[in-house]
């Protein structure tokens, strides 16, 4: 998975609204363009968007093309963003420490 463009599709309100839809179920671009004023074809694009960096996916069930939020590309994110956030607690850590005193030697 590409964090960039994953990142770069979370971006837009419209992708994080679907996202959110489908962490519920699977859904059709019709169902997912229900709550939007919205065509179903701008909808599809997001959904295209979200499908090209990995984190949806589409399956045929004959006619219908129902939408997968892939939730292991999302755990990726995840664990980046607690990667970040871990390494930015301990630089905070030292700093205040060192800020104090607490990390000079005496």
């Amino acid at each position: 998975m590409d964090l960039d463009s994953a990142f770069a599709a979370l971006g837009d309100p419209v992708r994080r609204a679907l996202v959110t839809r489908l962490a519920r179920s699977d859904a059709t671009v019709g169902e997912l363009a229900a709550p939007f004023d919205l065509t179903s074809q701008a909808i599809s694009h997001h959904v295209g968007v979200l499908r090209r960096c990995g984190l949806v996916e589409q399956r045929r069930e004959g006619t219908r093309r129902p939408c997968r939020l892939r939730t292991d590309q999302l755990a990726l994110l995840s664990t980046w963003i607690d990667d970040q956030r871990r390494t930015w607690a301990d630089r905070l850590d030292a700093l205040e420490q060192h800020l104090t005193g607490e990390g000079a030697d005496r």
